[in-house]
C-alpha cells in the first residue's frame, strides 16, 4: 500500500519587497538527450563552478520525507534587489539532477521569472525557491540562473535521500534513483487501484478539513496536504472498494462535501468544495448560540454513525477539536452501540503540546474505537495498515457469530 500525495510539492515560489512577479509553474524540459539548450548555459552545467556575476545564494534543501511517501528536495534562492535595480527583468533559472552513478539519467528543468521594476536603493533580498521529488539514493544537482543581461549565479551540489532506521518498512510511491517534478495540484485525480474481490470493504470516512491552529484564519497548505493524504492512504487500500465521504469543518460548522458509497474518491470535486471555505467568517446566529460548535459535532455524530449500520467501519480523521463542552453523554447514548469498529486519525503535528483528549477523541473511546497520532509520514503509513486488518478481524468475528450460537 503506498500513500500519495503533496506534503510541499510548489514547483517554484518566489517573494519581492513590493510586488509580486507574474510566476508561471516549473517546466521539465526532459532528460539528456532530449533537451536543446544555449551552449553558454550548458558549458556553465559541464564546468561545475560557483559563479556569482549575478549576486545570489542558492542553499540546497536537504531531501525530506512526506505524508505522500516521497523525498522532497530543492533549494532556497536570495538575491539582493540592489543587484536587480532598473526596469523590468527576466530572469531564467535552469537546473540538472541525476543520480550520482547514473550521469546519463540526468532530468533538465527550467523557470522563467520576470521581475517587476526595483528602485536603484531598494534594500533587501528577493526570495526564491524550487523543488523537486526523489526516490532513496544520492543525486547531484547543477545549477544556475542568469538575467537578461546574461550575468550568472551558478552552484552545484550533492544530495542524498535516505530512510532512517525505523522508516525501513514504508513502501515508498517513488522508485530508488528517480526524480520527478515537484507536484503542483493537491487535489489530482487518484489513479485507479486494482482491488480485491476476496472480502470488499466498505468504510465512511469523516474528515475535518482544518488547520493545526484552531484560530488560523486559513487553511494552510501543510495541513491541506496532509489531510489530502490521509485520504489517499485510504483510497490506496485494495480491501477497500466503497467509500463515503463527509469533509466537514467544525469551526465553520458546517459539512463541505459528501460522497456516498462510491467506488472510488473523488479529490477534485473535495478541492472544489474547499475553494468555498472562509474560515475568517463567523454567522452572527452561531455567536449568540452557546456551544454551537458542540451541537454541531454532536448532530454530526449522531447522524453519520447512527446511520451508518450498512459501512464496516467509520474513520474520523482531522487535527484536534478542542471544543469547550464535549459531546454530551446522552448523545453518544442515543447513538447506540455501532456494530462497526470507530477510528480517528488524529493529525497532530506536535503531539507533546496539546497531549489531551479532544472532543472527537471523547467520542471515539465511548464507542471503543482506537485513535491514532498522525505526526510523521511512517504514523499514517502503519495506521492505514494496523487499521484495515482491525476492520478486517472484526468483520471476520461478527459473521462467525451466528454459527457459534448455532
Amino acid at each position: 500500500m503506498n500513500c500519495l500525495t503533496v506534503l510541499r510539492g510548489i514547483g517554484f515560489s518566489v517573494a519581492f519587497a513590493a510586488a509580486a512577479p507574474s510566476l508561471p509553474g516549473q517546466t521539465l524540459l526532459g532528460d539528456s538527450g532530449a533537451v536543446a539548450m544555449i551552449a553558454t548555459d550548458q558549458a556553465v552545467l559541464e564546468a561545475r563552478e560557483v559563479r556569482k556575476d549575478l549576486l545570489c545564494e542558492a542553499v540546497p534543501d536537504k531531501p525530506i520525507l512526506g505524508f505522500d511517501l516521497k523525498f522532497h528536495s530543492g533549494f532556497d534562492v536570495s538575491v539582493p534587489l540592489k543587484d536587480l535595480a532598473g526596469s523590468e527583468n527576466l530572469l531564467t533559472i535552469l537546473f540538472r539532477v541525476y543520480p550520482v552513478d547514473k550521469p546519463g539519467e540526468a532530468l533538465y528543468f527550467t523557470q522563467k521569472i520576470r521581475v517587476p521594476p526595483i528602485e536603484e536603493n531598494a534594500k533587501g533580498d528577493a526570495y526564491l525557491q524550487g523543488n523537486f521529488d526523489v526516490g532513496e539514493g544520492k543525486y547531484h544537482v547543477d545549477w544556475l540562473m542568469r538575467d537578461r543581461t546574461e550575468r550568472v549565479c551558478a552552484n552545484n551540489w550533492d544530495v542524498e535521500a535516505a530512510l532512517s532506521s525505523r522508516d525501513k518498512g514504508l513502501a515508498l510511491h517513488i522508485a530508488p534513483d528517480a526524480i520527478q517534478p515537484a507536484e503542483q495540484e493537491q487535489f489530482n485525480e487518484e489513479p485507479p487501484v486494482q482491488r480485491l474481490n476476496t472480502e470488499p470493504l466498505n468504510v465512511k470516512v469523516l474528515i475535518n478539513f482544518a488547520p493545526q491552529n484552531s484560530l488560523a484564519s486559513t487553511l494552510q497548505p501543510l495541513d491541506t496536504s496532509a489531510l489530502v493524504s490521509i485520504l489517499r492512504c485510504i483510497s490506496r487500500e485494495p480491501r477497500i472498494t466503497r467509500f463515503t465521504i463527509v469533509a466537514f469543518n467544525l469551526q465553520d460548522q458546517r459539512v463541505i462535501y459528501r460522497q456516498k458509497e462510491a467506488e472510488r474518491i473523488d479529490f477534485p470535486a473535495i478541492g472544489k468544495a474547499l475553494e468555498g471555505l472562509q474560515l475568517g467568517r463567523v454567522d452572527f446566529n452561531r455567536l449568540a448560540t452557546k456551544n454551537s460548535d458542540t451541537e454541531f459535532l454532536s448532530k454530526l455524530i449522531r447522524d453519520e454513525i447512527g446511520s451508518g449500520r450498512e459501512t464496516d467501519a467509520v474513520i474520523f480523521a482531522g487535527p484536534k477539536a478542542m471544543l469547550d463542552q464535549p459531546v454530551p453523554q446522552e448523545t453518544l447514548k442515543s447513538v447506540g452501540e455501532p456494530g462497526y469498529p470507530v477510528f480517528y486519525m488524529n493529525y497532530n503535528l506536535y503531539p507533546q503540546q496539546v497531549p489531551w483528549r479532544d472532543s472527537i477523541s471523547q467520542a471515539v473511546k465511548y464507542f471503543k474505537g482506537t485513535e491514532y497520532t498522525i505526526t510523521r509520514p511512517r504514523d499514517l503509513w502503519f495506521a492505514v495498515t494496523e487499521m484495515v486488518q482491525k476492520i478486517v478481524k472484526f468483520r471476520a468475528g461478527r459473521k462467525a457469530q451466528p454459527s457459534a450460537l448455532n
